[in-house]
């Protein structure tokens, strides 16, 4: 209950449509145990020989019952959908939104695919329990009671029958429901497993046809689908039992009513039962059980909907780990850098820190080349400074202020990252590069991509800037992606550009061309480059090296050649016999 008022709160402007549908259920509801009253008094008046106009008057006003009836259950259909829909869309929404202020460590805590499978599956669960419980929740109770008084008021001893049912099917009922929900709790968990087999193969495509894995990629796909199917066909079975079990309850019921109350009929000429009596007691029977069967199939859903409440509830009480100060600022004067006893680990438990002991100032306006290992903690330094991850010890500085104390917003603004993992989103080149800038002019975006290198390659298409990308950037080549990423960060008119081995995929030379233009053109800019190449960090102000979470050498080319082994090794092998172009 705790996670489902909390999910309530999307509901907002759909409260209007959930309380008249269940004002329209009660309605409903009400006529429906009414119209066999009423139809026992008319069986009966036409058995002692009643005029026909009286039999036509009471015949009309039941079926204007039915049509009001119908009525309210049109009514109350249209409106839980509409509520219920309406729901959905809010909750999708804010878990959205939610999801939007994670930071990595926050999301670090979620899969992708898990997240995915949280929007979508328990989205739909979550709606049609929130369906359930406007619609038949209220509905099969209400018809419970109402039919059981009613049972009682038209048949009196005849009633005591369901002294005997209810609490057989209600037990039966129940011990179905305990034996499916195990499997219905299990299914989720595995629901998320089967999305990153799918996520993971489709994002791997073409490493998967390189190796040509795609046999034992099916096979692994198989395998979890069939997990699911497994779980899922357990607790189909056990909730088949529903249907024998409500039959058994209404053919014993129809058996013991006829039987019995065709006696009394006869023994009694009349005078404690009639017939209408026990016509209008097998409709409140067949009522009373249909009911119980609804409220099990109720409890099922709930039980279902129950885990998926549980882990939308997770996302919304996720706390973001990096908020706005209270009082933030919203200027920043310069792009200098300060790392000052800068430590970082990725997980509070974490033993090892993934950068320790670092220290080092930056002058605004200048070029920074990083050099080191796999695993040395290149791409974890400079997520500081856009301020992707908070520090565990020290502090990092930028326009001489703790990134700390300013707007999120502002920050990330004013530092244009290219990740080393470069994305495009589908739509034209021109939407994606608007990215850097929604309100950049065409002259403004050329302007970059001439920078980045990409608007020669960008005209050679037949639709130039409103060429077509397909998602994730597939239909063009890992260079072209990569400057098209690098003219989108430009376009931000950033005060800090770092590139994040951002142009590893395209030749030396026009490697060369993209530094030369950063020279020329943004000279006032900071610029921080990860590189895995010498060349292409070997002209730049002040170089470092990185091993194990730690700067070991830090200087220009010159410098680190004269003093730092590691630097002179990297740079004589890769220039062993000339560098060769990527």
């Amino acid at each position: 209950m705790r996670h489902f008022k909390k999910l309530l709160g999307s509901v907002r402007e759909f409260k209007a449509p959930a309380i008249f549908t269940i004002l329209f259920i009660i309605l409903e509801v009400f006529i429906e145990v009414v119209i066999p009253f009423i139809t026992a008094d008319m069986v009966n008046a036409i058995k002692d020989g009643a005029a026909l106009a009286g039999v036509v008057k009471t015949g009309l006003f039941l079926v204007l019952l039915a049509v009001l009836s119908l009525s309210f259950g049109a009514a109350a259909g249209f409106l839980g959908s509409k509520a219920s829909s309406g729901f959905a869309r809010n909750l999708r929404h804010d878990v959205y939104c939610r999801v939007q202020t994670f930071s990595f460590e926050n999301i670090d805590r979620f899969s992708s695919a898990s997240l995915v499978t949280r929007m979508t599956t328990d989205i739909g669960n979550v709606q049609m329990a929130f369906m359930m419980l406007t619609r038949i929740a209220i509905r099969a109770p209400l018809m419970f009671v109402f039919a059981i008084v009613m049972a009682y008021v038209m048949g009196g001893s005849l009633a005591t029958t369901f002294v005997v049912l209810v609490p057989v099917l209600a037990f039966g009922l129940i011990m179905i429901a305990r034996k499916a929900m195990p499997a219905f709790r299990a299914v989720f968990r595995k629901y998320d497993k089967l999305n990153e087999s799918i996520e993971e193969n489709v994002r791997a495509m073409r490493v998967v046809k390189g190796f040509a894995r795609e046999d034992y990629e099916k096979q692994k796909f198989a395998a979890a689908s069939d997990d699911i199917r497994r779980d899922f066909t357990y607790a189909e079975r056990v909730v088949a039992l529903n249907s024998p079990l409500m039959q058994l309850c209404l053919y014993f019921n129809m058996i013991f009513v006829l039987s019995i109350g065709s006696k009394l009929i006869i023994t009694g000429r009349g005078q404690a039962i009639d017939v209408g009596q026990l016509s209008a007691m097998l409709t409140y029977g067949f009522q009373i059980l249909m009911s119980l069967m609804m409220i099990s199939m109720i409890y099922v859903m709930l039980t279902m909907s129950a885990e998926s409440m549980k882990r939308l509830a997770e996302v919304m009480d996720e706390q973001p780990t990096l908020t706005n100060p209270a009082e933030p600022v919203f200027d920043i004067p310069d792009g200098s850098i300060d790392f000052e006893n800068v430590s970082f680990k990725y997980a509070r438990t974490a033993k090892v820190d993934a950068l320790s002991d670092v220290n080092l100032h930056i002058a605004s306006g200048m070029t920074v080349g990083i050099l080191g290992g796999t695993g040395s903690s290149k791409s974890t330094l400079i997520q500081l400074i856009p301020r992707l991850y908070d520090v565990t010890g020290g502090c990092v500085k930028v326009g001489g202020r703790d990134v700390r104390e300013y707007d999120l917003e502002t920050l990330r603004n004013n530092v244009a990252v290219v990740l080393q993992k470069n994305l495009l989103f589908s739509g034209t080149i021109r939407d994606n590069l608007r990215w850097g800038d929604p309100d950049a002019t065409d002259e403004e975006m050329e302007a970059a991509c001439r920078l980045a290198q990409a608007d020669e390659f960008i005209r050679s298409f037949p639709d130039g800037y409103d060429t077509y990308i397909e998602q994730g950037g597939s239909n063009v080549s890992g260079g072209q992606k990569q400057r098209l990423c690098i003219a989108r960060a430009l376009l931000k008119k950033p005060k800090i550009l770092i590139l994040d081995d951002s142009t590893s995929a395209v030749d030396t030379h026009t490697d060369a061309l993209i530094r030369e233009g950063f020279r020329n053109y943004i000279p006032e800019t900071t610029k921080l480059i990860i590189a895995q190449r010498v060349a292409s960090v070997q002209d730049a102000d002040l170089i470092l090296v990185m091993d194990g979470g730690r700067i070991i050498a830090s200087g220009t080319h010159d410098e680190l050649m004269a003093s730092n082994e590691i630097y002179r090794e990297i740079y004589e092998q890769q220039n062993k016999g000339g560098e060769r172009d990527e």
